[in-house]
């Protein structure tokens, strides 16, 4: 009884803190762009594996230089940005969709940049001083991936109606602010 609480507890915490996070934005921007399930799959690995870390690194996650990590996962986000911007439709040559339709490519577009933006992320920390907290690793990294993939299936879901009903053209451009908005933030601190 007191696991299974202990469990909704850390759940809940972490998906809240989740839901306005710039990793389920991502998620939710590469399925309006991207099918469903390669974006899904790479984000719920690369959540698991942060999870993993977090959970296994506890306190001392606290050590890491959080800005360098939050810059480097800043400039990533502006490239993107950038490069949403500039490409246009009719730029796109029959090698560059057979690439982006392929299912490994988007997957592992997926993991990469969900995995950068959730570095030293609050849920990770978060994770972190759960796991340092109750000494019940297996617990702790079971209820906030569990709650980091729901929040991300909710966003791949979301995205990829939203892609289905808006104009591609649009979606790239909107994709695109929101990306440099991300990176911004990253770059500048605000997040």
């Amino acid at each position: 009884m007191v696991a299974a609480k202990l469990f909704l507890s850390i759940f809940a915490v972490i998906f809240v803190a989740e839901l306005p996070d710039k990793t389920a934005l991502s998620a939710l921007v590469l399925a309006t762009r991207h099918r469903a399930l390669p974006v899904l799959l790479g984000a719920a690995a690369a959540l698991a594996i942060q999870s993993a870390v977090a959970v296994l690194a506890g306190s001392l996650l606290s050590l890491l230089p959080p800005r360098v990590v939050h810059v480097g996962s800043g400039a990533l986000f502006l490239v993107s940005a950038i490069i949403m911007w500039v490409k246009h439709e009719d730029q796109v040559t029959a090698a560059d969709e057979k690439a982006e339709a392929r299912f490994g490519s988007v997957l592992w577009m997926s993991f990469s940049m969900v995995f950068l933006a959730e570095w030293g992320d609050l849920t990770q920390i978060a994770t972190a001083g759960f796991a340092a907290r109750t000494r019940q690793p297996l617990l702790v990294f079971c209820a906030s991936t569990a709650a980091l993939w729901a929040v991300s299936a909710l966003a791949v879901v979301i995205g990829n109606h939203a892609g289905r009903l808006l104009d591609p053209k649009l979606t790239k451009r909107i994709a695109a602010v929101l990306f440099a908005l991300i990176g911004i933030a990253l770059v500048t601190g605000l997040v």
